[in-house]
């Protein structure tokens, strides 16, 4: 009887170790292709925030044709290289758990409720044929019901009109909230105006934005049932379009154009 018992054991913790074992190889011989996915799957919504975004060609190949700089969130300056940064691996939200890397929020400017900013973030530049930009890909982020809310908003090149948005995170609720997600709320914004005489004033209202309305261009609808994930989506265009966000580099940018 005991030999029994100690022979099904035995059995019983071999099995589980082989499992383990194999469990163990497969997650990390499949962590290069996760992390790739993962990686595409961002790339893909910066392309898709862009309107550039070709399904039958490679990603990747798509997404180098892009231009990506550093933003110096203190100055507004582009630049390719700072400190002993690098473009291709920098995480800029990874960034704002790190002090030296990033600065608290003041709770009266935190209207997104981010608590930290990176000092330095990325910025994505679509260029023409002449070598002018284009468009302008922009990372913003900010709370929303449940989280915050993570994505990408693009800007034609008078750095005031919405090409596109993005998100690629959030916690919002399904049918709800997460209508941020639903392609007919984001075609609505294409077009938009985020600047009126410097101000920003772009926002998702309550109800639906009418076309004969003199601000209409400033307005989007707001998502049914989602008034605090509206509120958030607005609250976080007009932290990131402030002088703490990308007012400076925009300013620059036009002025140089």
């Amino acid at each position: 009887m005991n030999e029994s018992v100690i022979k099904t054991l035995t059995v019983s913790f071999v099995i589980c170790l082989v499992c383990s074992l194999v469990v163990s190889f497969a997650a990390v011989g499949l962590r290069d292709i996760q992390i790739e996915n993962k990686l595409n799957d961002q790339r893909i919504k910066i392309l898709q925030a862009g309107k550039i975004y070709n399904p039958e060609m490679d990603v990747k190949t798509q997404f180098d044709g892009l231009e990506v700089k550093f933003i110096n969130f203190k100055t507004g300056k582009l630049t390719s290289e700072f400190n002993n940064l690098s473009l291709d691996t920098y995480d800029q939200i990874l960034a704002t758990k790190d002090t030296d890397l990033s600065s608290k929020v003041p709770q009266d400017k935190d209207i997104a409720i981010i608590k930290n900013r990176e000092n330095i973030g990325k910025v994505y530049i679509i260029r023409d044929s002449l070598g002018e930009i284009s468009k302008l890909i922009l990372p913003i982020r900010g709370f929303g019901l449940w989280g915050t809310m993570y994505g990408y908003i693009s800007l034609e090149n008078d750095f005031n009109t919405v090409a596109g948005i993005e998100f690629y995170q959030h916690k919002e609720t399904p049918g709800l909230g997460a209508e941020v997600d639903n392609p007919k709320w984001k075609a609505l914004w294409p077009g938009k105006q985020i600047y009126q005489n410097n101000e920003v004033v772009l926002k998702v209202i309550k109800g639906k934005a009418e076309s004969d309305d003199s601000m209409y261009a400033y307005k989007v609808d707001g998502l049914s049932g989602a008034t605090l994930t509206s509120r958030g989506v607005s609250n976080m265009i007009e932290y990131w379009f402030s002088e703490s966000g990308y007012s400076t580099m925009l300013k620059e940018l036009d002025y140089e154009s």
